[in-house]
């Protein structure tokens, strides 16, 4: 989750399109007694959910906006695609309705969910303090990623064309040639940060990004935005070792290091940036 945009109007037209969407899927907010004031905006003002009860009774109605010359491709279909495709077992709050309209070069997709009964672990995908989660979270946890990996699909959350370009260009500070040939792949959500998860019982959010990845690819995720608390992080390493202290698992976190050293160009967890240095130079070595 993200911070409501500082743009006044971006904020009214996604708030009049949740208006919208409730309307047309035969739902209401909840009110402020329930919770019902709760936002969750997505990054720069993209999506907006809040509680709504519904024909399916509590849930969660989240908008998406795109321009229109934007809009359809995987993350437009994602959720839509896992609640298809993706066993049940992975925990994950189910998807009922969806609809679609346009408003001139914007178009708006509304969903309704399951309503989640905890929610998630932390208000941003950078976890701020160590969260106090069970070892049947974990074990929860485990088997979800375990079983998502095997799920066929033709959705892409990484590709190899990336890879070969932007891991030299990010890691060139280690001083040696980087591979940038994964040793396997695997299907993944693609977006496995803790403001994605629920607990204590366990729920995955958010499938706008799922598909394949190089193997590894969740559990490095989660560890790099973890990393601004050792002990979770450490933690972290501990309850996922099969995949992080695996070959695969050492080359996803090079890639997801990648990937957060890019973003933080563009001013995303700037503050992040030493450990993850830090953290590349611990991970190749052990490659070495």
């Amino acid at each position: 989750m993200f911070s409501e945009p500082d743009d006044p109007a971006v904020v009214d037209r996604m708030r009049a399109a949740h208006a919208v969407a409730c309307a047309a899927l035969g739902a209401a907010p909840c009110p402020p007694a329930s919770g019902g004031t709760r936002e969750a905006w997505g990054w720069r003002g993209r999506t907006l959910g809040k509680p709504a009860t519904g024909p399916y009774g509590p849930g969660w109605l989240r908008v998406v906006h795109s321009s229109v010359e934007r809009a359809g491709g995987k993350l437009w279909t994602g959720p839509e695609d896992a609640e298809r495709l993706v066993p049940r077992h992975v925990p994950r709050p189910r998807l009922h309705l969806v609809r679609e309209w346009a408003e001139g070069d914007d178009v708006y997709r509304a969903e309704l969910y399951d309503c989640v009964a905890d929610g998630a672990v932390s208000a941003a995908p950078l976890l701020g303090e160590a969260p106090r989660l069970t070892p049947a979270w974990w074990s929860g946890l485990r088997t979800a990623i375990g079983g998502l990996s095997t799920v066929r699909t033709e959705r892409t959350a990484v590709r190899q064309a990336y890879l070969n370009r932007a891991m030299p260009k990010y890691l060139g500070f280690l001083g040696w040639p980087v591979p940038t040939a994964a040793p396997a792949w695997s299907t993944a959500h693609g977006d496995l940060h803790w403001a994605n998860l629920a607990g204590p019982q366990l729920s995955i959010l958010d499938w706008e990004g799922w598909g394949t990845a190089p193997a590894g690819y969740d559990a490095a995720l989660l560890h790099a935005y973890s990393l601004a608390v050792p002990e979770t992080a450490e933690r972290v390493r501990r309850e996922l070792s099969d995949i992080l202290a695996s070959e695969a698992g050492r080359f996803a976190e090079l890639v997801v290091i990648t990937e957060l050293l890019q973003s933080a160009e563009r001013g995303d967890n700037r503050e992040l940036v030493p450990a993850l240095r830090h953290r590349a130079g611990e991970v190749s070595g052990l490659g070495r």
